[in-house]
């Protein structure tokens, strides 16, 4: 039965995360709000949609200035249109003059690797933001790829399935967020229920 299947698989996940590398995490995110830093959240496709309730979560939960560069569509379209879909991270982390305070989240499958041509504007963002001192922190699957080579804190979510890297990788991606808004060094704020 498939959703038995899948959710051992679910189990086996979590109880593979790297904790350690969590509360490092969490640590790291305090310390940018304590700076006064700003949160870059970048991905593409599901994960995408992942950095936009991020955001929302972050500031609204934790008191840090967020921004997800897919949540505008008009400016992510013209970039594309006008100069490549790969510049569209490293556009915008320029034109917000991304510095030593602030840092990219990314949340990606893959990470992003310029061999395999796969998420090559979230591996030129990520190149953006370390010649501006940015620190760069994930959740990806698989092996992280670019994101867990340059990264200063990367959670890489366990593979238990190949054929389902991707459902799993992107369910953790908000179950990493999740405790990370809820962690005591960093909610400011009460959720509703």
């Amino acid at each position: 039965m498939h959703a038995e299947t899948y959710f051992q698989e679910v189990v086996k996940v979590a109880q593979g995360i790297d904790l350690a590398q969590v509360e490092k995490l969490a640590a790291e995110l305090a310390a940018l709000r304590e700076r006064g830093g700003r949160l870059f959240f970048i991905g593409v496709g599901g994960s995408a949609g992942n950095c936009g309730h991020a955001v929302n979560d972050f500031r609204k939960l934790c008191g840090i200035e967020a921004y997800a560069p897919t949540d505008n569509v008009s400016e992510l379209t013209a970039r594309t249109n006008d100069e490549g879909w790969e510049t569209v991270f490293a556009a915008w982390l320029k034109v917000s003059k991304g510095n030593k305070d602030d840092a990219v989240f990314v949340f990606s499958v893959g990470g992003g690797n310029l061999e395999k041509n796969v998420s090559a504007n979230i591996v030129a963002g990520l190149k953006e933001a370390k010649l501006r001192g940015m620190k760069v922190f994930g959740v990806v699957g698989r092996d992280g790829g670019y994101t867990k080579q340059v990264g200063d804190c990367v959670v890489v979510v366990p593979t238990v399935d190949a054929a389902r890297i991707t459902p799993h990788t992107e369910a953790f991606h908000a179950v990493v967020w999740h405790c990370l808004v809820s962690h005591p060094v960093l909610q400011q704020l009460a959720t509703k229920w």
